[in-house]
């Protein structure tokens, strides 16, 4: 167990997602371990273990998130709560969020009477004193890390996107912005360059395997490499994304909650004819692979959620009837950055993305932008393709919104 520990606190560092030095995991076997040293001052290692009295659970996740996460986190107490008497949450609008958690809590202090009621209903919260993310596993400490990196995702697409949206309010009543918020902005801003700098060119080192693969082998070499790709390059957060291969009548594709840097042993051979039930533990977009696979020249296909792909895809100000409902039934044709947007649920049902991604791809794209989920990107003959096409339109996306801010700002800072 206490490997573990090690491992996913190594995890959260080397993503950017906490400084060693801020995180506390535990975990229980015959007794509770944890990691060996934390300088969170504000939070007793017997509370935490108090915690595993009060609930059964397995691990236990307290950490102060990293730049610009901290101080995005501490801007949303201030402007991005909901609305709910008694209670306080962070209620972003990406899909994962809708998915898998409803809303992110927040509770004032770290009692663990207060850790254990919060999390008895949500995989995660916030702590305001010391701005710090808890959650917790019943399984395995791989829980309370997917569900950590997930509302440190989900706070970072509601932060930017809530500051467009304010400053197209502001235009739109000629308000004058709040100088404050603006200059917080500009602050959590600069945390992000820094960033970038070091992983601004690493991807294009050295190519991915070049394609078409020969065997089965090379094809499970080419999606375990595309895959630690994408999380070197920070294209995917958390366990969220996955990658496919179409090879002699299978589908090979990462599982479910598989993560992308370890995806020796967690890739299914699935036959696109049914003739197998193996596909049960598969992505749970293995239908809109299979169906791209069917109907385009695709093969290699990469599915990721940057950041500003997902902001940008919900930047939208048309009034319809069908407002609120933008993510599983947009019917305006939409692009952002040249790439089409299109709305879709997880799975197969009648507004599941299978029947929207496909028809993107056939008609007019190598990529296509999930309302509010993430980016697909395919190509015929291996993975450098899509993933150069991943960097490229998020870097597109992170332009175009900083573009569209600064512009914002200067119109209704002058009203």
């Amino acid at each position: 167990m206490k490997e573990l520990i090690d491992k996913y606190t190594d995890k959260l560092v080397s993503q950017g997602l906490a400084k060693g030095s801020e995180i506390l995991f535990l975990a229980i076997d015959e007794e509770i371990y944890s990691n060996t040293h934390s300088d969170l001052q504000f939070i007793s290692l017997q509370a935490l273990k108090e915690v595993f009295g009060l609930m059964n659970i397995n691990s236990l996740l307290f950490a102060v998130p990293e730049e610009p996460r901290r101080s995005i986190i501490r801007a949303l107490l201030r402007h991005g709560l909901s609305e709910l008497p008694d209670y306080r949450a962070i209620v972003p609008e990406d899909c994962e969020t809708r998915t898998f958690f409803h809303d992110i809590p927040v509770i004032d202090s770290p009692e663990s009477q207060n850790i254990a009621h919060v999390l008895s209903e949500r995989k995660s919260a916030v702590v305001e004193a010391g701005t710090a993310i808890v959650s917790y596993g019943t399984i395995s400490p791989e829980q309370a890390f997917i569900s950590y990196s997930s509302a440190c995702f989900s706070t970072f697409v509601k932060y930017f996107h809530d500051h467009l949206m304010y400053l197209e309010t502001c235009k739109k009543n000629r308000l004058k912005p709040d100088r404050e918020r603006i200059d917080g902005f500009d602050r959590i801003k600069a945390f992000l360059y820094p960033q970038q700098a070091v992983h601004e060119d690493t991807g294009s080192l050295h190519p991915l395997l070049k394609g078409p693969p020969q065997d089965e082998a090379m094809v499970y070499s080419m999606v375990e490499e595309a895959g630690k790709r994408l999380v070197t390059e920070r294209l995917v957060d958390s366990f969220f994304g996955n990658i496919s291969c179409y090879f002699n009548g299978k589908i090979y594709i990462s599982e479910t909650a598989a993560s992308l840097d370890e995806l020796e042993g967690c890739i299914d051979a699935v036959p696109v004819d049914g003739s197998s039930s193996v596909g049960i533990t598969s992505s749970s977009e293995f239908a809109t692979h299979r169906a791209t696979c069917r109907t385009t020249p695709y093969k290699f296909i990469l599915h990721g959620h940057p950041k500003f792909s997902v902001i940008m895809s919900m930047h939208c100000l048309k009034e319809c009837p069908l407002r609120g409902e933008c993510y599983k039934a947009c019917p305006e044709k939409r692009y952002v950055c040249g790439v089409p947007v299109v709305p879709g649920e997880v799975g197969t049902g009648p507004t599941g993305m299978v029947r929207t991604v496909p028809k993107a791809f056939l008609k007019e794209s190598d990529a296509a932008i999930v309302y509010g989920h993430g980016l697909f990107t395919a190509g015929e003959e291996d993975f450098n393709r899509p993933f150069q096409r991943m960097k490229e339109i998020e870097g597109n996306c992170e332009k175009e919104y900083f573009r569209i801010v600064d512009e914002l700002t200067q119109e209704v800072s002058a009203c």
